[in-house]
């Protein structure tokens, strides 16, 4: 029997050609290695420099108003200053200037947004939206418009962090390069990706963290693998930029080393505990104040405005207590900005903390104040990021339960900086569903791996907890519930794909009569050249049943059966598929009954084609293909 060129061999379909559509996801295609990676240093030098100018854009804006103008003193990390020699013991303190601050810093940024209103909030939500429903793109216009309403509601004084924007600043970045080089839409993505990782590096400098984080965080309970490499690669570059411009140095001072103390895990498992029952209220916060400020008969881009009205109104207050508690006119404790000083005195100590249950009552003061701070500019779409918040929440709540520890046991040598940085780690890993790169992170930010194993504990307790909680509400569950994913599952390919659309159209075929002796019917199917399956018709011209090429072969042999038997004994019932029915339906039907062709009848029951496996398999080719071109 002559075969058909554009046919498979044949051979039994059931689990063969059809079954073989369900494939293992396929490695980073080799292409991409070399180009991708040329591509991804280049997103790591411009986030690198776009990063660097940033975190300096800030501290001058920072430097300028809140500390010459306002007389505020913004505690800072060990590694956070670029501006020194202040003069701060110069400067008047004046509350009734820093309480309109941060209502200026956001208004501007509120009129910013206005054109780009993906830029209000933190940034990593828009970021996770633009990856998994815009397929990595995102506008040009982000770039600076994140980048100047970042600068503006921070540098007023806006209680939220610069790693968020940086999230989608350098993701902007990735995809401006994606447009330039006129990559295709999977490399695309996977530069959108390196860019965020690039960003977060630059201004964090926790290369291998960021490059975890830019991976992980857009998916609840998975990575984007393909994507892992390039951004390791970016993330170094942009390291290496911002270190070879600011120097090298951790963003916090810490401990020469923490020893790994086996009697302190379950004190490690409560502080788990408490930093998820912390995180819950944090997130429950802040969609608080994301629904009442919704409901606000104000202009998307003022709403900012009136959440750094009562920022303001809530923190000058508390500003004013603590510097006359610890000697420090207008110091607020990290009340205002990023807030990470305040984790270092958490971590470090400082002058004014006394080993004393009072410090561990100023540190939850300052985390309630720092909840709320967050809350009212983040929530009020403020541009503002709640990577930094959820970091000092976590590591001033640490710090407390740490000091509460070495009160209670006091022989059992705690150290209190230990369990800030894992609360840090903690707080961030369980509610952005991200704990192992927010393991790296601290691990990178304590300058040594020392708290792996409670890191490790701890994380994985906080994240069974808020199984149910996300910071981030544009995550998905996996990459295979992933819009941008979900048309690269095979079924759901064939799913939206019609027979009609594959079948291929026959006016003449071979048909039978049921009383056609076997020899004429096996005759018949020698003579064909493209036939699988062979309509039984009746008299009155309806189809009767179907007889399989397969049966022929087997029966071609038996001459003695031959000369007695007849097309009704060796046909099988009809099975058949509607030009209207989708090709995941006609696949199914295949296999169900090992066929490996399907005659196609339209509504009136007229066969109006034929459909075999070949031609599902090209149908899904081609629509797999399309779907991908077509990705933003």
């Amino acid at each position: 029997m002559d075969e058909r060129p554009r046919r498979f061999l044949r051979v039994p379909i059931g689990g063969r050609i059809l079954a073989s559509l369900i494939p293992e996801s396929a490695p980073l295609d080799m292409r991409i290695v070399g180009r991708t990676l040329l591509h991804a240093a280049l997103v790591g030098v411009g986030a690198g420099l776009i990063g660097a100018a940033f975190f300096a854009g800030l501290e001058y804006m920072q430097f300028f108003v809140l500390e010459a103008l306002a007389g505020y003193q913004p505690l800072r990390a060990s590694g956070e200053r670029i501006i020194h020699g202040s003069g701060a013991d110069a400067r008047v303190f004046r509350p009734w200037l820093l309480l309109f601050l941060p209502a200026l810093g956001a208004l501007a940024g509120g009129l910013l947004t206005r054109l780009a209103p993906e830029t209000a909030g933190g940034g990593g939500d828009a970021m996770i939206e633009a990856f998994h429903h815009h397929g990595g793109a995102i506008r040009k216009r982000v770039l600076w418009v994140k980048g100047l309403a970042s600068i503006f509601t921070l540098g007023f004084g806006g209680a939220g962090g610069r790693e968020g924007p940086t999230m989608q600043i350098g993701g902007a970045l990735g995809s401006l390069v994606s447009r330039v080089l006129r990559v295709d839409p999977r490399e695309r993505r996977v530069l959108m990706v390196a860019g965020v990782a690039a960003g977060m590096s630059a201004v964090f400098r926790t290369p291998l963290g960021a490059a975890l984080l830019a991976v992980e965080v857009l998916y609840r309970d998975d990575f984007e693998t393909e994507a892992l490499v390039p951004a390791v690669l970016a993330s170094v570059v942009a390291y290496s930029v911002v270190i070879s411009i600011f120097g090298e140095s951790t963003l916090f001072a810490h401990a020469p080393r923490y020893p790994f103390v086996p009697m302190h895990l379950p004190l490690y498992i409560l502080l788990a505990l408490f930093e998820a029952l912390l995180a819950a209220t944090f997130v429950a916060t802040l969609r608080r104040v994301q629904s009442m400020s919704g409901n606000l008969p104000l202009p998307i881009w003022a709403r900012p405005a009136l959440g750094g009205l009562l920022l303001g109104a809530v923190s000058v207050p508390a500003i004013m207590v603590i510097g006359s508690r610890i000697g420090i006119p207008g110091q607020g404790l990290g009340i205002l900005g990023g807030g990470y000083g305040a984790v270092q005195t958490a971590i470090t100590g400082a002058d004014w903390l006394k080993g004393t249950w009072g410090d561990v009552e100023l540190l939850l003061l300052l985390c309630v104040a720092k909840l709320i701070g967050a809350s009212l500019t983040i929530g009020s779409g403020g541009s503002a990021g709640d990577f930094a918040p959820s970091l000092v929440l976590g590591g001033l709540f640490g710090g407390a339960f740490g000091r509460a520890a070495q009160l209670l046991l006091p022989g059992a040598h705690i150290d209190a900086g230990a369990f800030a940085l894992v609360g840090m780690g903690t707080f961030y890993g369980g509610i952005a569903h991200v704990p192992l790169s927010a393991l790296v992170f601290v691990c990178e930010l304590a300058g040594s791996y020392d708290l792996l194993v409670p890191l490790m504990l701890a994380e994985g307790v906080a994240f069974v907890a808020l199984r149910k909680q996300s910071l981030y509400t544009a995550q998905v569950p996996t990459r295979e519930q992933s819009p941008l994913h979900a048309a690269k599952s095979p079924a759901d390919v064939l799913k939206t794909l019609k027979v009609a659309a594959a079948m291929v159209a026959r006016t003449e075929f071979i048909t039978f009569r049921p009383a056609a002796p076997i020899a004429e019917v096996v005759e018949g199917v020698s003579a064909s050249a493209w036939q699988d399956a062979f309509p039984v018709i009746d008299e009155a011209g309806k189809l009767h049943g179907m007889i399989s090429a397969e049966v022929l072969r087997v029966l071609a042999g038996e001459k003695d059966l031959g000369a007695v038997a007849i097309a009704a004994d060796v046909m099988q019932a009809p099975i058949t598929a509607r030009d209207d029915d989708d090709l995941r339906t006609a696949a199914e039907r295949m296999l169900q009954h090992s066929l490996r062709e399907l005659a196609v009848v339209d509504a009136t029951g007229r066969i109006v084609g034929f459909l075999d496996e070949a031609d599902i398999a090209k149908a899904y080719l081609a629509g797999n293909l399309g779907a991908d071109q077509r990705a933003p």
